[in-house]
């Protein structure tokens, strides 16, 4: 399953899912892809399919291993990965090294095992006023679900995970 960033940073005021759909189509990707956000209807554990939560690797746009598969994402430590993996937007671009991003964070809005943070993910991603609080991740301390929260006026990385894995028919 491939993790994957937006192609601009955005504030609390959010259609992430839409954005991740419509930029994976735009890439020519054709699995399905959602925000690796918690929101008011979904914890963020449970946005991949069950079937397919620990036996998938998680890999960037080009292949490269994150973690072993999803549930090790969520087993309390932060979602530690390598920093020397990058993460790449739709249009392939690193956001830990390219200036587009300069805050190197990602949103999340969960604890440490993906459940949602109802205080502090933007009003469910609907507001970006800066008296709301976001919980996000600075991506320099090599983990997605570090524990800090930020105003949601703040533009920030959001990553896209692609939800269910389709095998090729071609082989």
């Amino acid at each position: 399953l491939r993790l994957v960033a937006l192609n601009l940073p955005l504030s609390g005021d959010m259609r992430a899912d839409f954005h991740c759909f419509q930029q994976a189509q735009q890439a020519g990707l054709i699995t399905t892809y959602r925000a690796f956000l918690s929101s008011h209807l979904q914890d963020l554990v449970t946005v991949v399919r069950k079937t397919d939560r620990d036996n998938l690797p998680i890999v960037n746009l080009k292949g490269e291993t994150l973690f072993n598969n999803w549930e090790s994402i969520f087993n309390g430590n932060g979602g530690q990965f390598n920093i020397h993996v990058p993460i790449y937007s739709f249009d392939g671009r690193n956001v830990m090294t390219d200036p587009f991003w300069p805050q190197k964070i990602i949103w999340h809005g969960s604890t440490t095992n993906g459940i949602r943070l109802v205080n502090n993910y933007c009003e469910a991603w609907h507001t970006a006023d800066l008296a709301a609080m976001g919980q996000a991740s600075p991506l320099k301390m090599g983990k997605l679900l570090d524990q800090k929260a930020y105003s949601c006026n703040n533009q920030f990385i959001v990553l896209c995970i692609e939800n269910s894995f389709v095998s090729d028919p071609q082989g």
